[in-house]
């Protein structure tokens, strides 16, 4: 892990098209702005982490199960 240091409205880069700026501070809390193509999916942590589990859920579903959602649906 890289771990830097930044004062307000300093950023970093990552590659060519990914830019994290810290946009304001106010106590313990630090806000970021994050610029990247609309083509990238940016989320927070905790975010990410569900949608992960969800498709890990949904990678393991049964093929039964699929074929009878598939027949319903041909009905």
């Amino acid at each position: 892990m890289l771990i830097l240091t930044r004062k307000l409205g300093e950023f970093i880069s990552i590659g060519d098209d990914i830019t994290v700026k810290v946009v304001s501070l106010k106590g313990r809390q630090v806000k970021l702005g994050i610029e990247a193509p609309k083509s990238m999916h940016v989320h927070r942590g905790e975010i990410y982490k569900l949608i992960k589990e969800e498709n890990i859920k949904a990678a393991n579903v049964k093929k039964d199960l699929i074929d009878k959602v598939a027949s319903r649906l041909k009905q």
